[in-house]
């Protein structure tokens, strides 16, 4: 009997052991924490805020996009009308970006930190290539500043890299695990 169940032991150990091989070979992850800092000014409006990578060739994916989708809780077109206060963003994707975009387009975000998390291979992500990139993060804010922060990195290389802006933005992190 307690050779029966050492056999059975070890096959599922075995077994086990090929599961996990199979998920480590799964797609990378890229999580993007973006820091909204809070300000002490007399009128506060939070930012809006475009989260991109450009490869080497300068080509971009749009990772999100924080604007005014409401206005006084009805549904408005109104504030596409300043995302091209974010200058950079709206430059080299943003024109060309039918909004709002499913999977990229959200609301505001108040300050604090906000945690994004991309799988390889799905959207927006989609499948990258091996090599490098930076991510560029833009905030732009009414009757305030506007700020870009880049981050370069490399992959699939795991690793965190991170920069940290001085006014709109607070840090900026990219966590690769392959």
């Amino acid at each position: 009997m307690k050779m029966v169940m050492r056999s059975h032991l070890v096959k599922f150990s075995m077994m086990a052991a090929v599961l996990v091989g199979a998920v480590s070979t799964q797609a990378a992850d890229l999580t993007v924490s973006v820091e909204i800092p809070s300000l002490s000014v007399a009128e506060y409006h939070t930012p809006y805020v475009a989260v991109w990578l450009e490869n080497e060739k300068g080509e971009q994916t749009n990772l999100a996009v924080w604007y005014q989708l409401e206005e006084r809780g009805q549904k408005s077109e109104k504030g596409e009308e300043w995302l091209k206060d974010m200058r950079q963003w709206w430059r080299r994707i943003g024109r060309e970006t039918d909004m709002p975009v499913d999977g990229v387009s959200g609301a505001t975000r108040k300050p604090g930190k906000h945690e994004l998390v991309f799988a390889e291979g799905k959207a927006p992500l989609g499948k990258l290539a091996k090599g490098n990139y930076v991510l560029l993060v833009e905030a732009a804010r009414e009757v305030g500043g506007r700020e870009l922060v880049k981050v370069p990195f490399t992959w699939p290389a795991a690793g965190v890299q991170s920069a940290k802006g001085s006014t709109e933005l607070g840090e900026v992190k990219i966590i690769v695990k392959p």
